[in-house]
């Protein structure tokens, strides 16, 4: 009897992950994608009506749409950083998550994208926004935040999309070796001809290389470019310079929470308990948890800057955070955020993958709420008490925030079974 080899294992395994999908994955499939339909759905009553039918009013004219666009932005960063940066990095746990990282990437931009267009209520109109010659004399504002967001999350999804891309070229060849008919010939064409030559890998490996350095300062870069949306205003609370290394700790913070959101299930679904193990989970958790540290730290910073600068519209608007009309969105963000990911210093709790996947998910509320708090709280108390106002969301943002959330796990389900879940080349790499 042969015994196969650790590599012969791998691909099976991988490749097995692949096929027939089982009762559960259609289960969450389904969910996902009826949560999907229903935002769908309420983003055509919002085209048919119009923007009234929206929460947004004055003064709070940037509301869930916009929180929800920093928060995908966000997500998507965690799998730059455990690619590109861990990657540079040389840490061996990388390759047991770089996969669902990339991907998780490419879709997460792609759902922050389209809030930028909802928000603009006349979707159809969203060309405007490109500087393109035309007759009617349109040109783009480049000095309004709404177009530096396109050019970030337009830049950011082109190189994520090629450094996945690049990444999977030799795992769709192993693939293609073993896919028949149909599912041969698109292996075949995305795999663009991998031999596995000495030549094709040592390219592979410089252009790899280059991709992974080119990539991280859009970690810093991108991000910086959304928090500006907000420094580069005056109003209480925004103008500040701490916002571009307290996004981008941020955005590594929840992303590396939807990471374990998204692989903690995926590993035990598919089977892959042998290759991503506790011990890799363990060390994601201690990223997890720097970067709590981090965003914890800049909580702290914000407040002896505003009380320390003297300015009493700073003042106000801190204590209106503490103890006003969103007071309990901040006390649940706090606890969410500094807090909970205290535990991790703990052995046990890091290496109990229940846990974790819990301690992710309130991680991912704590987040969201953090941006809902930095975006309404601002606008609802300025300058003039004059243009005071509150802010609530309705049932048409809240469906299409549902929404949203149902096409980021529908797409990331379906990758799970069209493409490898694993970097098989990587983890071969590693065990020889």
């Amino acid at each position: 009897m042969t015994t196969k080899s650790f590599g012969d294992r791998l691909d099976l395994d991988v490749l097995a992950a692949m096929k027939r999908p089982s009762g559960l994955f259609w289960v969450a499939l389904t969910v996902s994608s009826l949560m999907f339909i229903t935002g769908l759905a309420c983003w055509g009553v919002q085209i048919a009506r119009g923007m009234g039918v929206a929460g947004i009013t004055h003064p709070v004219g940037w509301g869930v749409y916009i929180t929800n666009f920093v928060f995908w932005v966000g997500i998507a960063h965690s799998g730059t950083l455990i690619s590109a940066v861990l990657f540079l990095f040389r840490a061996r746990f990388r390759s047991s998550f770089n996969r669902s990282a990339e991907a998780m990437t490419v879709i997460a931009v792609l759902t922050a994208g389209l809030f930028p267009l909802i928000h603009l209520g006349r979707t159809w109109f969203f060309y405007w926004l490109f500087p393109y010659p035309n007759q009617r004399q349109l040109w783009a504002n480049f000095r309004s935040p709404l177009e530096w967001d396109v050019w970030a999350v337009t830049t950011y999804l082109t190189i994520s999309a090629i450094f996945f891309f690049v990444g999977l070229i030799p795992d769709l060849a192993i693939v293609r070796q073993h896919a028949t008919g149909l599912r041969k010939k698109v292996y075949s064409a995305l795999s663009l001809g991998w031999k596995g030559t000495s030549k094709q890998w040592s390219h592979y490996a410089k252009l790899y290389m280059f991709l992974a350095a080119f990539a991280t300062p859009l970690v810093i870069s991108v991000h910086s470019v959304v928090s500006w949306d907000f420094a580069m205003s005056v109003i209480p609370g925004w103008h500040t310079t701490i916002f571009a290394p307290y996004f981008v700790a941020g955005a590594i913070f929840s992303g590396t929470a939807m990471v374990m959101t998204l692989v903690i299930p995926m590993r035990k679904i598919l089977g892959l308990e042998k290759y991503i193990t506790v011990d890799h989970f363990e060390r994601l958790a201690k990223v997890m948890l720097f970067t709590s540290l981090i965003v914890s730290f800049s909580y702290a910073v914000e407040w002896a800057m505003a009380y320390y600068s003297g300015n009493p519209y700073e003042t106000f608007h801190f204590s209106f955070r503490l103890l006003g009309d969103y007071r309990y969105f901040y006390w649940m963000m706090v606890l969410c955020n500094s807090i909970l990911p205290l535990l991790v210093f703990f052995k046990k709790f890091r290496s109990n993958l229940k846990l974790l996947f819990v301690l992710s998910i309130f991680v991912n509320i704590g987040m969201w709420l953090e941006r809902f708090v930095i975006i309404v709280t601002s606008l609802a108390r300025d300058y003039d008490p004059n243009n005071w106002g509150n802010y609530y969301p309705s049932l048409i943002e809240v469906g299409i925030t549902v929404g949203s959330f149902g096409m980021f796990f529908t797409f990331f389900l379906i990758f799970t079974k069209v493409l490898p879940v694993l970097s098989v080349t990587e983890v071969k790499e590693q065990q020889s």
